[in-house]
């Protein structure tokens, strides 16, 4: 039988309405090799993805062959820990990791988020999107497996050269999340499945012995000088416990900004970084799969389309500086679509009574009526310094501006402010809007308004942006299509410095900043790689 090499890939393209079984596949394989399908030795896909570039919708495969005898998925399984416990703050991708990689090597840690367990966690969901209540503590963002838990699930990633990105996905599907995430160019597992799988992650941890306590947040640091060097003694909670460490991963998301707080009362060093704000939008999902897929839309092969967005815009310097007298000066941002769901819905990811936050979710079949992205303007540091705030936290208060101007503009309980894109462009209000996806409800207004309360020049960057977009895409902007406000946590505003090489805090020896809350990731995939970089570390450390 032929057996070529295990690097010996082919590449194939498909047409919508030709098969794609085994038996058809290693024909068009043969063919290319020139041998006969008898002789060849098995097939595999490896990578699965959809051209619709130049009005032809193809399918791309990349097709490998199996070798003989393929390792375990997820290999090595964790084990059995032991030893002084690892204190990890938080139960997202980048905590859920650490903790996997550290019993790979099977060293003990103890889990904290202060967020409740899956299950639990969806009623305090429901209480969001049904009565407007935001439980600050368990919501869209904290809880057990972070924000990515219910907001959608989407694995791709462009950190390929910051860890072992097949070893998460194979991690996660050893867990339950479905085959096709192993191949698939842009792979979703989607918040109808991945409740499951993160909470059958932890339960293989349990059973190697790694500890995991829900409604548990952190409030402190303890820290102690040895031989002269202040060190990590181990974490304060708010019901007054104490839980004693030598070692503390600090993995909380980007929006647990009482962190911030203890972190620097610690006299951990914190940093501003550049973030993004803007807004949801969101269309009907037959518009965008016609943009996309032209003629072959509908077809049944065809799932709900994507699509990617990028601007790069001028526009004056708006803030305390330019307002008073500094000149209209401009300088470029780039606008971009961020986490796009098609077939998605738009949900309440609030964390604060006062403000209002939205994000964007799709089940695994991606079966809603509707497409929605975050459509969002990157913010510099010396755009933030432009309006009078320094210091390394001062994107969190631009962020609450806008968010609490949101929340007013909606009315209260959670309701939207919403504007249709062709009033936006227009540079005006909307009196009606659309339906919409967003369960408590939108309403009709002025998003340019409330983008304008940050003092940043949001609102004429995105309208600049759209108009480029709906020369581009026919029927991007219409009637039909509706902005959503506000996405403000696309990523934190501030950093948690690290060592390049120990990755531990130059301010506490001990403390390891970790994913995206400490400003090192940006995603399920590349949390989770950081979570397991930390926990390399940290054998290293221990000579483990």
């Amino acid at each position: 039988m032929a057996a070529p090499d295990d690097d010996l890939e082919v590449e194939l393209e498909l047409g919508l309405d030709e098969p794609d079984d085994d038996a058809a596949l290693r024909a068009r394989v043969a063919a290319r090799l020139g041998v006969a399908v008898a002789t060849l030795a098995p097939i595999e896909v490896r990578r699965r993805a959809i051209d619709a570039r130049r009005g032809r919708v193809r399918f791309h495969l990349t097709i490998g062959f199996a070798p003989a005898a393929p390792p375990p998925l997820g290999a090595p399984d964790p084990r059995e820990v032991a030893g002084a416990p690892v204190v990890i703050v938080g139960g997202g991708p980048a905590g859920l990791f650490c903790a996997y990689q550290l019993a790979r090597d099977g060293i003990a840690s103890i889990v904290l988020d202060r967020g409740k367990p899956v299950q639990a966690r969806r009623k305090d969901l429901k209480g969001l999107t049904r009565h407007g209540v935001v439980d600050p503590d368990s919501n869209y963002c904290f809880g057990e497996g972070g924000a990515g838990t219910y907001s959608d699930g989407k694995l791709y990633t462009r950190a390929h050269k910051r860890g072992d990105v097949r070893d998460v996905i194979e991690v996660l599907v050893r867990n339950g999340a479905p085959e096709r995430i192993l191949v698939d160019a842009r792979p979703h597992i989607g918040s109808n499945k991945l409740p499951q799988v993160v909470t059958a992650l932890r339960e293989r941890l349990e059973a190697c012995g790694v500890e995991f306590r829900f409604g548990a947040r952190v409030t402190g640091l303890g820290v102690e000088v040895r031989d002269g060097r202040r060190e990590v003694a181990g974490v304060e909670l708010a019901d007054g416990t104490t839980i004693a460490a030598r070692t503390v991963v600090v993995a909380a998301g980007h929006s647990a900004r009482d962190v911030f707080d203890w972190l620097a009362a610690a006299g951990v060093g914190l940093a501003a970084k550049s973030f993004a704000m803007g807004v949801r939008v969101e269309h009907p999902q037959p518009i965008i799969d016609a943009q996309q897929y032209g003629r072959a839309a509908g077809h049944p092969r065809l799932r709900a389309a994507a699509y990617k967005l990028v601007h790069q815009s001028r526009a004056p310097i708006v803030g305390a500086t330019a307002a008073a007298g500094a000149g209209a000066a401009t300088v470029e941002r780039g606008v971009f679509s961020f986490c796009m769901c098609p077939g998605g819905w738009i949900v309440p990811a609030s964390t604060e009574p006062d403000g209002l936050v939205v994000n964007g979710m799709s089940l695994s079949r991606r079966d809603s009526p509707y497409a929605n992205s975050g459509l969002v303007i990157g913010v510099e540091v010396d755009d933030v310094a432009a309006l009078g705030l320094r210091g390394p936290r001062a994107g969190l208060e631009v962020q609450r501006r806008l968010e609490q101007a949101a929340a007013i503009a909606g009315g209260g309980a959670l309701r939207a402010p919403a504007t249709r894109v062709t009033d936006f462009v227009r540079g005006r209000g909307s009196t009606t809007v659309p339906d919409t996806s967003y369960q408590p409800g939108l309403a009709a207004g002025d998003v340019g308004e409330v983008l304008a309360a940050t003092g940043l020049a949001l609102a004429p960057r995105l309208r600049e942006a759209l108009r480029a977009w709906g020369a581009r895409m026919r029927g991007y902007v219409t009637d039909e299509a509706v902005l959503v406000g506000v996405e403000s946590r696309t990523s934190s505003p501030v950093r948690v410095p690290r060592d390049a090489t120990t990755l531990t805090s130059p301010d506490l020896a001990g403390l390891y900043p970790a994913g995206e809350g400490a400003g090192y990731a940006g995603g399920i995939v590349s949390a989770a790689m950081d979570g397991v970089r930390i926990a390399r570390a940290i054998a290293r450390a221990r000579g483990a």
